[in-house]
């Protein structure tokens, strides 16, 4: 392996000081460093704030337009995005297509390491080939040092074909550079234990993919207010869940909030389109798909219409 890269500069890579006893450490000792170590998480996704902001109003309108939201990683930073791509159409009842996480080493990785597979750049860009990725798609590459060829090659290959391109990364520019649209680095520093990105920076990302992935399906109007009113009706505590967000937002009682559910074919933003306007399930399924499934746009506009 003579053109192995050194990584040994890598912020990712470095040797924290504050835990270089800890094979002596106590129990709590051990839980109190990690406590501490890991406060520095929010820091880093704070100053990170204007790039997220920027991923979140370019990624809503690329989605507005048609396009779709990648993830792509190897390792934890892989299995960090699937994660966050399993978790959308639960919550936000998104096609399972909208948001999509790509790992090295396919479906497997996710339980069982693979790590040697991320050091192959052109399934990288085979993995955007096959997926059919356009301009009009969102390519995130995770990759904690930034080094991944993986995640390098299908960015590579995203640009190629005019997608937009973000990077989530745990180093400083000055470190890693690569070309993208927009460059987010969470500087969390040296792990607790040397070299281990699925503590620190693999919390920050987590932390990172949370804001990005809600920040932009509140832009694409799954959300009213700060409730979940496009969330999947799938089993008995998602039901209870829709039954309260109806009961909270409305003057229904238990009962009637069970009946005009199941009048909205069990549809939470259907439902209250239906109870503030008057209109039954045809009509305002119409006017929902007329505003992009902007429930306020919505009612403005069957308030408008009836003035």
């Amino acid at each position: 392996m003579d053109n192995l890269i050194e990584r040994g500069h890598l912020l990712t890579e470095q040797v924290n000081p504050n835990s270089h006893t800890l094979d002596q450490m106590t129990a709590l000792e051990i839980v109190d460093l990690f406590n501490r170590e890991d406060a520095q998480t929010i820091a880093a996704v704070a100053a990170a704030r204007e790039p997220l902001a920027e991923a979140i109003d370019r990624t809503a309108a690329a989605l507005r337009q048609g396009g779709r939201l990648f993830y792509v990683g190897a390792g934890t930073s892989g299995r960090l995005g699937v994660l966050d791509a399993a978790e959308c159409p639960p919550t936000f009842c998104t096609p399972p297509d909208l948001v999509q996480g790509i790992i090295a080493g396919g479906a497997g990785a996710l339980v069982r390491s693979s790590e040697d597979l991320e050091d192959r750049a052109e399934d990288g860009m085979e993995a955007i080939a096959h997926r059919q990725v356009t301009s009009l798609d969102v390519v995130v590459g995770i990759t904690a040092g930034g080094t991944t060829p993986f995640v390098q090659g299908a960015l590579q290959a995203a640009r190629q074909r005019g997608a937009t391109t973000l990077l989530i990364a745990c180093v400083p520019v000055e470190q890693v550079s690569l070309p993208v649209d927009i460059d987010i680095r969470l500087l969390v520093g040296p792990e607790v234990l040397a070299g281990s990105t699925r503590l620190k920076a693999g919390t920050a990302t987590k932390l990172a993919l949370n804001i990005l992935s809600t920040g932009v399906m509140v832009k694409l109007g799954k959300v009213y207010g700060n409730r979940m009113v496009d969330v999947a009706v799938t089993n008995s505590k998602l039901y209870d869940r829709a039954l309260r967000i109806l009961q909270d937002l409305t003057d229904l009682d238990r009962s009637a909030a069970a009946t005009l559910l199941e009048q909205s074919q069990r549809q939470v933003k259907l439902a209250l389109l239906m109870h503030w306007t008057g209109l039954n399930a045809a009509a305002g399924q119409q006017l929902l798909h007329t505003h992009q499934g902007n429930l306020r746009q919505a009612v403005a506009a069957a308030q408008r219409s009836s003035q």
